[in-house]
């Protein structure tokens, strides 16, 4: 069954960094486009960046736009989100997303928090 293993939050101090994992199993990952959502208590889950099948198109949220980076190895069937000059607004919890055979599957999420 399809499945997502998010690894890498944790505590980070503001303008700190972070990269976040997400193990992908179940399905031929080479084949989907992958996403990064963050939900904060209270809030819509909202997309944060999301990267074609090939790795070759990215596209990023406005507040994630020059600070976070997403990629992926196919071969290794994990999508990453490189996370730079953290600051408060980016404290939540982080999912990794796919919509594999008309349907959205999600991982248990990684929490990151920013705070000194």
């Amino acid at each position: 069954q399809v499945q997502f293993v998010e690894s890498g939050g944790g505590l980070v101090q503001p303008g700190g960094s972070l990269r976040l994992s997400c193990a992908a199993s179940g399905f031929t990952f080479k084949h989907y486009p992958m996403r990064w959502y963050r939900q904060v208590p209270g809030k819509e889950r909202e997309m944060v960046a999301s990267i074609s099948a090939t790795g070759d198109a990215t596209n990023y949220e406005d507040s994630a736009k020059g600070r976070f980076a997403i990629s992926r190895d196919n071969a290794k069937y994990t999508v990453f989100l490189e996370m730079n000059s953290l600051n408060a607004e980016d404290t939540a919890l982080y999912f990794c997303n796919g919509y594999i055979d008309e349907r959205d599957y999600w991982g248990q999420g990684t929490q990151v928090t920013v705070s000194s």
